[in-house]
């Protein structure tokens, strides 16, 4: 019983984040990434811990899941993904440095950069958009706890309205796939039924 009290009391929490999900931010979000997609921008994604895993998601669903039969194909990049290089950044500068230093590599005027960060408060990713920000990129900012110093560094902040690092998980995971079952949706013509 004090299982199924628990898991009762959890669902109930995550249905009322749900029930305050910003449809309209939502909504700029899919047109900036379908801007980037439409002008052949590339996309770059990161995070850490839970947000890493959601941003090595995030860029599976997009790169392969929205366009693989397609011609035309996003160019989404994680940061988070290259270990080896990040812990090179790490030890050798900081690791505060570590995907800042990667968009020095790659990152063009026009580019969208996407962090993520449960407390909007992790400084490899705050600077990341900085960097982003001071060259002439556009950035997408997802976050919950009030949204943190990220939601008011970003062109678009996603803030998921809870305290709660699970829930704010739980919603960035649901978010991905709203963004992939959309984007193919639109970029296909038909839904995104077993795509992956």
């Amino acid at each position: 019983m004090e299982f199924q009290t628990s898991a009762t009391q959890y669902l109930t929490r995550l249905r009322a984040v749900l029930d305050q999900f910003d449809l309209a931010m939502y909504e700029r979000m899919v047109n900036e990434i379908l801007d980037a997609y439409d002008r052949q921008a590339q996309i770059f994604v990161m995070g850490n811990g839970g947000s890493a895993a959601t941003a090595s998601h995030l860029a599976c669903d997009i790169n392969k899941g929205c366009c693989l039969d397609l011609t035309k194909k996003f160019k989404m990049i994680c940061l988070n993904d290259n270990i080896p290089t990040l812990l090179a950044y790490a030890n050798d500068i900081s690791y505060a440095a570590v995907f800042e230093e990667q968009l020095k590599n790659f990152f063009n005027p026009g580019d969208l950069v996407i962090g993520i960060s449960g407390s909007g408060n992790s400084e490899n990713v705050l600077r990341a958009v900085r960097y982003a920000a001071a060259n002439n990129g556009r950035t997408i900012g997802w976050s919950g706890f009030g949204g943190g110093k990220l939601a008011t560094l970003v062109d678009l902040p996603f803030v998921i309205q809870s305290h709660d690092m699970q829930k704010v998980e739980d919603l960035h995971i649901i978010l991905c796939h709203m963004l992939m079952q959309h984007l193919y949706k639109t970029l296909n013509g038909k839904e995104a039924a077993g795509a992956c």
